[in-house]
């Protein structure tokens, strides 16, 4: 098994103000109310996501010094906010080794812990290093309600929120084209025309009623059609612009832990209250 902080097993458990990380900052204090320091982290296993260790910074004590204490060795007061650790000295801290990387707290360092805390009815006990799992030593890490303890188990969930981005941008303008456009007027023009004839009789004319001169003349005015051609606007087409929202539903998965209470009863009468 492998110790992992309580805030990188579940992530969200800040989140809750009820829930276990209110432990953290917690006042440590011996039976005889010496404050030895206060708790800085929570260990659990990999596997149950369980409680197994305290992490105590010393500084009040032991100058620099950070140990594991297991959950079973203390007694948790939320009201006062203190924890208080049973038949613990400042010889056993400073046998304690130093807490400073949780990559080597393997299960030889466990062990050098254990052996610190471990009773002295169970101090000659040999555990096999294969097999050891953490209810073999209830006295280190059983929580119960002898010592006013709270146990809290925890779940994942799945928390669904929305929020709004920016995917794209659609820019709508103007642009003038020129092409040559092409149109056929027909106008009118007219011409004078000119009929000469020679009269087929040739009879005469009485010259005294003839005027000679050069004083007579026929005037006709003559006009034609000219093309007007000018330009001018007009609306060809409107384009409106505008908005539509569209639904769509979002389908996520993903696998969730859940922590149940597990009672060893061990023959004896347990009455679970649950409110």
């Amino acid at each position: 098994m492998t110790l992992m902080k309580l805030k990188d097993f579940y992530p969200n458990s800040h989140e809750d103000s009820s829930n276990a990380e209110d432990v953290k900052d917690f006042d440590v204090y011996t039976q005889s109310d010496e404050k030895i320091g206060s708790i800085e982290h929570i260990l659990v296993d990999d596997q149950s996501g369980r409680f197994r260790y305290f992490v105590v910074d010393t500084r009040f004590w032991i100058f620099g010094k950070k140990v594991l204490l297991p959950v079973g060795r203390a007694a948790i007061n939320y009201t006062d906010r203190r924890v208080e650790v049973k038949s613990l000295t400042k010889q056993q801290v400073e046998d304690l080794p130093n807490f400073d990387d949780l990559e080597k707290a393997d299960y030889d360092y466990e062990e050098q812990v254990r052996g610190t805390y471990r009773p002295a009815t169970s101090a000659a006990t040999n555990y096999d290093r294969d097999s050891y799992n953490y209810q073999q030593e209830p006295s280190l890490y059983d929580l119960n309600d002898r010592d006013h303890q709270s146990l809290k188990l925890y779940e994942e969930r799945l928390i669904v929120d929305k929020h709004r981005e920016k995917t794209g941008e659609v820019s709508i303008g103007k642009r003038v084209e020129t092409e040559t456009a092409r149109v056929a007027v027909p106008v009118e023009k007219e011409r004078i025309v000119i009929d000469r004839t020679t009269p087929a009789t040739g009879a005469a004319v009485d010259s005294s009623n003839v005027n000679f001169g050069n004083q007579e003349a026929v005037r006709m005015e003559v006009y034609e059609e000219t093309a007007d051609i000018h330009k001018e606007a007009f609306v060809r087409e409107q384009v409106n612009v505008s908005k539509v929202v569209e639904k769509d539903t979002v389908n996520a998965e993903e696998k969730i832990r859940r922590e149940e209470l597990d009672l060893d009863r061990q023959g004896r009468s347990v009455v679970d209250k649950r409110r």
